[in-house]
């Protein structure tokens, strides 16, 4: 934004200490005045015209003080607002630098808590979590890139073997393309939702949690039956406020997750329960043993627990990358902890809507 050039802040602090200093000074030379003018001074009866004298005596002394006060206050008040300004010069010098594009620089202004520092230090935890989220912004763009190419370089080698051989089984090519996009779209999708989720641009509503459960279960029940994976559900009404849409994404996410990376003939509960300020919607399954590690790692775009992944159901790698904005994005949280006997329990709790009052 362009501005107009002004006084800078230094200077306007330093007119104000000077001035007010005068102000001062010149309030106490008006009483010291008004009250020599209303003394009666012995030496003084006797000539008729004595104010006039004492003002000719007192007139170059006040002046000479007000320049003295002037001068004081103008050097005195430059280098006060200096010292008291110093922490806004490095605060305004990290932003230049965050400006051209230096996230890692940090303040770290010295000294006991006043505002400047909170002020720094709030500075320097956003620059943190700006730096990070740039970094995992361009991780992402980079990891979807990679996952985005792949179809394609797949879909312009079958077109090139098909151009290059005529007599090439035409069917079997539009199946193989047709595998190849319905996975590009998918991933596409996917991008999208995350960033809906991420942005926060949903309509908030009262949902119950449960229901979305309940819906997700039967909804992927046939391929619960076609792994010969149990589902057990059971838990309370859940209510909360948030998209439908996006928490039963959310809630299917979970259960095909606990679906497709379960051991055959595994089981799968789904749970929901209602705490004092938060609702939980709790998925775990059997599984192959995880490592804390590792599972710390899932909720990253593009991240693929490969040991206990099924050949014919690879994934995008975003289903609990979705299912972690989605519950951020709705202030709620998620929590994912290795089973001792091997799987994983994946607790997502989200705020409860706060009680309506009446009288």
């Amino acid at each position: 934004m362009d501005r107009a050039p002004g006084l800078s802040v230094r200077l306007k602090l330093t007119l104000s200490y000077a001035g007010f200093l005068m102000v001062a000074g010149a309030l106490l030379l008006l009483a010291v005045w008004v009250f020599l003018n209303r003394v009666v001074h012995p030496g003084l009866i006797i000539m008729p015209d004595y104010r006039y004298a004492v003002l000719r005596t007192f007139a170059p002394t006040a002046a000479a003080v007000l320049a003295f006060l002037l001068v004081f206050g103008l050097l005195g008040g430059w280098i006060l607002a200096g010292r008291m300004l110093a922490p806004l010069t490095r605060i305004t010098d990290a932003t230049r630098l965050a400006t051209n594009g230096s996230l890692s620089h940090r303040i770290r202004l010295p000294g006991r808590n006043d505002e400047f520092r909170e002020l720094a230090d709030a500075f320097d935890t956003m620059l943190a979590r700006l730096e990070a989220h740039v970094a995992e912004t361009q991780r992402f763009a980079a990891n979807a890139s990679h996952e985005l190419r792949t179809p394609l370089a797949i879909s312009k080698a079958l077109l090139d073997v098909a151009r290059i051989d005529p007599n090439h089984d035409t069917a079997e090519l539009i199946d193989r393309l047709h595998v190849v996009n319905t996975r590009a779209i998918d991933l596409t999708e996917a991008l999208l939702l995350l960033s809906r989720a991420d942005q926060r641009s949903f309509t908030r509503e009262p949902v119950d949690l449960s229901l979305m459960a309940e819906e997700a279960t039967e909804t992927l029940l046939p391929l619960a039956e076609k792994h010969g994976v149990t589902i057990e559900t059971h838990g309370d009404i859940t209510p909360t406020i948030g998209s439908p849409t996006l928490l039963l994404q959310l809630t299917t996410n979970l259960v095909h997750n606990a679906i497709v990376h379960n051991l055959p003939e595994g089981t799968l509960w789904v749970n929901t329960s209602v705490r004092p300020r938060t609702v939980v919607l709790t998925v775990e399954n059997t599984g192959a043993p995880l490592t804390p590690q590792l599972a710390a790692t899932l909720t990253e775009p593009f991240q693929r627990g490969t040991e206990r992944m099924r050949a014919d159901h690879a994934g995008l790698g975003l289903g609990l990358a979705i299912v972690k904005t989605i519950a951020q994005a709705h202030n709620g949280t998620l929590t994912l902890t290795p089973r001792a006997a091997g799987g994983m329990r994946i607790t997502v709790e989200l705020p409860a809507p706060a009680p309506h009052t009446g009288r």
